[in-house]
C-alpha cells in the first residue's frame, strides 16, 4: 500500500511535545507576613510601581521604611518581638494598604483597616484561647430614646456572662467596660480579647466571676462620622459624653439588671473603658458615685474633661470608692493630661491609683491595663 505524500510528510515531523502546551505555572504566594522562631517577623509588600512603601506596626510610633527587591517585592524583618497581638498595615506612597494575603482585620468605623498578627510565647498568653472553661458572649440590640444617630436607633450592647453562670445564684458583680473612639462593641472581645483573658484569670483563681457589660459606646454616632478634627469641639466631645452617660445609666443598666443576675448595689459595678471609653467611665463613675464603686480608664481622653468645674464639688468620704485606678503608657500622648487630672483628684483627696506602663495608645497597653485591674474587682466582698 503507498503511503500519500502529505501523510508522509507528517509522519517524518518531531513528535509534539505536550509540555511545551501546558499553561506556565502561577508563581509561588508572596508570604506576605512570615513569623521566624525567633519571633523576628518578615513582612512583604509587591508593587513594582511603588517608589516608596513603608509598614504600620503597633506600638512602633513612626512608619517603617520598607526595602524595595527583585519583582517589585518590598520587605522589612522586624527585631524579635514580644509576644503579642499587633496591628498592622502598609502605606503604598503615603495611601494605607491591608494584606491581601491576611484575613484578619480588626474592625473600626473611623480610620482604614489594619491586618492583625499574633506572635505567640513558649507557653501561653493572658489572651490566648487554652483548655479552661469559657464564658459565653450575648449580644442585645434595643431602641434607645437617648442616643441620636444609631443605625435604625438600635442600641448594641455584648454581655459577657462567666463559665458556669447560674441565673438563681447569689447575683454576680458587673463590669462596665467601654471600647475608644472609632470602637465598636464588639472591640474589647475583637481587639483585647477580653473574654479571653477573664476565662484564663477566673481558671487561675485570679478574679472574682463576674459579668462584662460592652455597649456600642456613643452618646451621638455624628461624633465618629466626622473625623478626628471633632476632638478638637470640647462641646461636642461633651455633648457625645453625656448623653452615653445617660443611655448607660438610664437604658443599657436596666437592661442588663432585667436581663442578667447582677448586683443593683454600688459596691457590685464597676465600669472602666480606653481613650474616649476612659473618658466616659471617669466622667460617669465619678459623677454616680453612688451607683459605682469601682472606677477605672486607661489612656484616657481627660484633656476634654473640664474637670475643674464638673468635679468641684468631689469628696472622698462621700464618693467612698473601694478603687479609682487610672492608667496610661508612657509614650502616648495623654500621659500628661492623666497626669494633670490625676493632680486635681488627689488635690481633692481621692485615692487614687496610678499606673504608667510603657508603650504607645495601643492595644498592648489596654490589654495589659484590663488583665491588672480585673483581678483587683469586688475583693473581699
Amino acid at each position: 500500500m503507498q503511503i500519500k505524500p502529505l501523510f508522509a510528510a507528517l509522519l517524518l515531523l518531531p513528535p509534539i511535545s505536550l509540555s511545551a502546551q501546558k499553561p506556565a505555572a502561577p508563581p509561588p504566594p508572596l508570604l506576605s507576613h512570615q513569623l521566624h522562631p525567633d519571633r523576628t517577623v518578615t513582612f512583604r509588600f509587591k508593587d513594582p510601581a511603588a517608589a516608596k512603601v513603608e509598614l504600620n506596626l503597633e506600638g512602633v510610633a513612626k512608619p517603617i521604611p520598607m526595602h524595595k527587591g527583585a519583582a517589585g517585592i518590598w520587605s522589612y524583618t522586624t527585631p524579635p518581638l514580644a509576644p503579642e497581638i499587633y496591628g498592622y498595615s502598609f502605606l503604598d506612597g503615603g495611601q494605607p494598604r491591608i494584606d491581601p494575603e491576611n484575613f484578619a482585620v480588626a474592625p473600626n468605623q473611623a480610620f482604614p483597616p489594619s491586618n492583625v498578627l499574633e506572635v505567640p510565647g513558649d507557653t501561653p498568653q493572658p489572651w490566648d484561647q487554652t483548655a479552661v472553661p469559657h464564658g459565653t458572649l450575648h449580644e442585645h440590640l434595643f431602641p434607645s430614646t437617648i442616643a441620636q444617630g444609631l443605625p435604625a436607633n438600635q442600641e448594641q450592647v455584648v454581655v459577657y456572662t462567666p463559665p458556669g453562670y447560674d441565673p438563681s445564684a447569689k447575683p454576680y458583680p458587673v463590669l462596665y467596660l467601654l471600647h475608644g473612639w472609632s470602637g465598636i462593641a464588639e472591640s474589647w472581645t475583637h481587639d483585647q480579647q477580653a473574654n479571653l483573658i477573664l476565662d484564663n484569670l477566673l481558671a487561675q483563681g485570679k478574679v472574682k466571676p463576674m459579668v462584662v457589660v460592652m455597649p456600642l459606646g456613643y452618646g451621638d454616632m455624628s461624633f465618629v462620622q466626622h473625623g478626628f478634627d471633632i476632638w478638637r469641639d470640647p462641646a461636642v466631645v461633651d455633648h457625645n459624653t453625656q448623653l452615653f452617660m445617660s443611655m448607660l445609666t438610664r437604658e443599657i443598666m436596666p437592661l442588663v439588671e432585667g436581663a442578667y443576675n447582677v448586683s443593683r448595689d454600688r459596691e457590685g459595678r464597676a465600669i472602666t473603658g480606653l481613650s474616649m471609653g476612659g473618658l466616659e467611665s471617669l466622667d460617669t463613675g465619678l459623677h454616680n458615685t453612688d451607683k459605682f464603686a469601682w472606677v477605672g480608664g486607661f489612656s484616657s481622653a481627660v484633656h476634654n474633661l473640664d474637670y475643674e468645674h464638673q468635679l468641684a464639688n468631689l469628696d472622698p468620704k462621700t464618693a467612698n470608692l473601694k478603687l479609682l485606678w487610672i492608667a496610661c503608657g508612657t509614650e502616648d500622648g495623654l500621659v500628661e493630661p492623666n497626669r494633670k487630672f490625676i493632680a486635681f483628684l488627689k488635690g481633692k483627696g481621692m485615692p487614687v491609683t496610678q499606673i504608667e506602663t510603657p508603650g504607645l495608645h495601643v492595644s498592648t497597653v489596654w490589654r495589659d491595663n484590663l488583665i491588672h485591674f480585673a483581678p483587683l474587682l469586688f475583693q473581699g466582698q
